[in-house]
């Protein structure tokens, strides 16, 4: 068959992208940028395509018409400078259930168990409304609940997972004893696949998870475990240490970054990840035990796990040496401007001056906003080489000053490149 799997460059569109491909079917996938994915996977036909810019019935007739099966692994966790969660998880889904209607086309709908905390968020809202609506659509489907998903890749709550579990020496937790229900990434291609292929009731509406969950702590329990480090003291603090939290995540998300730590996940969290309250599909389940111990880790996770924690740390650092090296000379000018003046006249010093402390502001403003963030980091690593070419041309004595001008731009070449080679989500 020809399936078209929507959100295919996902955590969990890519791997249901390559079972599907193994079971025979001619898979095209669809995301917003399918560079690297063509890349990686290049049997599979590929489509570059914003859902949220997808809100007509007419901008689907062509995809359903020339598919057997469509599989939505797509959505977003809140509103933000990359996403719009209402576009994107219902309004689309709705125009592509009337483009349907008109066709045999099967759906697959991978959504959210029901009954969670957080079930007034817009993250859920619109999944459970987009799922009515498929319901009532009157067009063949199967309605999949993951629980919280493990696999051998990791992305949102189960890279923050990982993260918390490499933490060194203790574990701080809020909502440590929240019950967290898992599933394995291949029960959930067991379970899409037999649904493509028409092995499930037509309209079915099922819980995928194991049915015996961890604690929060547990599992970040299991995953230190699992990446081979020893067992750490875990600390219990209170909820309200949350709101900060999630405050901070949802500005980042705002400016573009797609951190699990936001205010919709911290509120899901609350109450745990539960598939209770729904019809189960047939098991047996992995545990979380066992999804982790099918996948064992290596060096490269345990990188990853550290890395996950120091990635904000390192672009927030960067921004404010940037910023700080461009306000300051503005309060010092006359100081700042004699480095110029030993070799330009007074106006073509003061200007230079001035260029360099705003594009210092402007490169510590743009490597925040994450569709700029790339670029914003070429020019730190660009405008780093000049200073330190010229400084060396015109005042190679600075080397040798005690305070080490020139000595500490070194340090901060090394943290934009490791920011550059942490920049990529998946």
């Amino acid at each position: 068959m020809k399936v078209l799997i929507l959100g295919a460059t996902g955590f969990i569109g890519s791997a249901l992208l390559d079972r599907l491909a193994s079971d025979g079917h001619r898979v095209t996938g669809l995301g917003r940028n399918v560079t690297r994915a063509r890349l990686m996977r290049p049997e599979a036909q590929w489509l570059a395509a914003d859902l949220a810019r997808m809100h007509d019935a007419n901008d689907w007739k062509l995809l359903v018409e020339s598919h057997d099966v469509v599989v939505n692994c797509a959505g977003a966790l809140q509103d933000g400078l990359a996403d719009d969660v209402a576009a994107t998880q219902e309004t689309a889904m709705l125009a592509l259930y009337a483009a349907a209607k008109a066709s045999l086309v099967r759906i697959v709908q991978i959504s959210a168990p029901r009954g969670e905390t957080g079930g007034d968020s817009t993250f859920l809202a619109t999944k459970f409304r987009a799922d009515k609506a498929l319901a009532a659509s009157g067009v063949e489907h199967v309605i999949l609940r993951p629980a919280l998903v493990l696999g051998r890749n990791a992305h949102g709550g189960s890279a923050l997972l990982r993260a918390l579990a490499a933490l060194p020496f203790v574990t701080p937790l809020v909502h440590a004893n929240a019950r967290v229900e898992t599933v394995a990434l291949s029960d959930v291609a067991d379970a899409v696949s037999a649904a493509v292929a028409g092995l499930m009731p037509e309209a079915s509406d099922l819980l995928l998870g194991h049915e015996a969950p961890p604690t929060l702590a547990e599992l970040v329990g299991l995953h230190r475990q699992w990446l081979g480090l020893p067992p750490a003291a875990v600390v219990r603090l209170p909820a309200l240490f949350a709101a900060p939290v999630g405050l901070a995540a949802d500005i980042a998300g705002r400016l573009g970054w797609r951190s699990p730590l936001r205010s919709t996940a911290l509120a899901v969290m609350a109450g745990g990840v539960s598939a209770a309250g729904g019809n189960r599909a047939p098991g047996p389940f992995l545990s979380a035990s066992r999804s982790l111990s099918a996948n064992p880790s290596g060096v490269q996770d345990l990188w990853f796990a550290r890395l996950y924690v120091l990635k904000p740390v390192l672009i927030v650092g960067l921004s404010l040496f940037w910023l700080l090296s461009g306000i300051i000379p503005l309060f010092a000018f006359d100081d700042a401007r004699q480095h110029f003046l030993r070799f330009l006249a007074q106006g073509p010093a003061t200007a230079l001056t001035l260029a360099t402390c705003l594009a210092d502001v402007a490169l510590g403003i743009a490597v925040l906003v994450r569709p700029l963030a790339r670029r914003a980091l070429f020019g730190m690593l660009a405008l780093s080489a000049a200073y330190l070419t010229s400084a060396t041309l015109v005042e190679p004595a600075l080397w040798a000053d005690p305070l080490g001008p020139l000595v500490k731009v070194l340090p901060s070449l090394l943290a934009t490149l490791s920011a550059m080679a942490t920049l990529d989500e998946r």
